[in-house]
């Protein structure tokens, strides 16, 4: 049947057209799995990967380590991620950096259909710079630990992030001691529920732009900006917060902050703010009338 209906079609552009009607990922499937098509169109399958892929370009740092610099789960379990090395070199030597290795740049694809990326850099340390070249997946529902514990991470660019289903973002930059400005604009966060332990030690951090941030779902904020020493102000004026309840050790030891700009929220529930502010020697003025809440602790 399919070869009566295909013929000798032979463009790739012609079969994107004919299933152009239905869900991306169901006829990215089709073709990628249905070999009377890809043969009969003279196709090749990877054309398709870019897209339904995340491609990223990572840059090590210049010294010698033996850390894995991504994560790959064990391909027998059924969540484990694709992933395609461009920079071959053995597969760089088998996930590590080993000594003697001149590695300067590395492409990786992600093209299996993993709903989640938490703990995807976790603990790497070799890691100077992380680029997100394509993010053609819209269903990444877990973020969590995405970068924790990248301490010589200094750069991370989002142009091309998506976080539109992202539901969980706790621990995602935990102690990226590095990081010395962060522009979120790009990010959706209106699904996101947890926000726990976010920035969490990024004690470097003096520019934050959070200005795009919906957080009306948000449940627990405690330990946001725990010991972001660096940060001197906070514009945090367009947070529309209605759900929180856990605020505590938000602010704590956030030694350079001189100014908060603080959003507007108002709802009945008792508010966890234990030590929220802790540690705040710089700051010259608080005001938290604008929460609009009468039962704090």
């Amino acid at each position: 049947m399919a070869s009566n209906c295909f013929g000798n079609i032979k463009s790739k552009f012609i079969i994107q057209r004919i299933f152009s009607n239905l869900n991306e990922n169901r006829w990215l499937k089709i073709i990628k799995c249905n070999k009377i098509i890809q043969n009969k169109l003279n196709i090749d399958v990877n054309y398709y990967k870019r897209y339904n892929n995340i491609e990223i370009e990572l840059i090590p740092i210049n010294k010698e380590y033996e850390n894995k610099f991504i994560k790959i789960s064990n391909k027998e379990h059924e969540s484990y991620i694709h992933i395609f090395f461009n920079n071959d070199k053995n597969e760089i030597k088998k996930n590590y950096f080993k000594k003697n290795e001149n590695i300067t740049k590395i492409k990786v694809i992600i093209d299996f259909e993993v709903k989640s990326l938490s703990g995807l850099f976790e603990d790497c340390k070799c890691l100077k710079s992380i680029k997100f070249l394509k993010f053609n997946r819209k269903d990444i529902s877990g973020m969590s630990h995405l970068f924790s514990g990248c301490s010589s991470l200094e750069k991370i660019e989002f142009t091309k992030f998506k976080t539109d289903n992202v539901i969980y973002m706790r621990n995602m930059f935990y102690n990226c001691y590095n990081l010395k400005e962060l522009d979120l604009t790009n990010f959706n966060t209106e699904k996101v529920i947890n926000m726990q332990n976010l920035f969490y030690g990024c004690s470097s951090l003096e520019k934050i732009n959070l200005s795009n941030f919906n957080i009306n779902n948000v449940i627990d904020m405690s330990y946001m900006f725990f010991e972001c020493k660096s940060l001197s102000i906070l514009d945090l004026s367009s947070f529309k917060c209605d759900n929180v309840i856990n605020m505590s050790y938000m602010f704590f030891g956030c030694s350079s902050l001189e100014q908060v700009k603080f959003f507007n929220f108002n709802h009945n529930n008792n508010i966890n703010m234990f030590h929220a502010f802790d540690g705040c020697e710089s700051l010259k003025d608080l005001n938290i009338s604008k929460f609009g809440i009468d039962n704090y602790y």
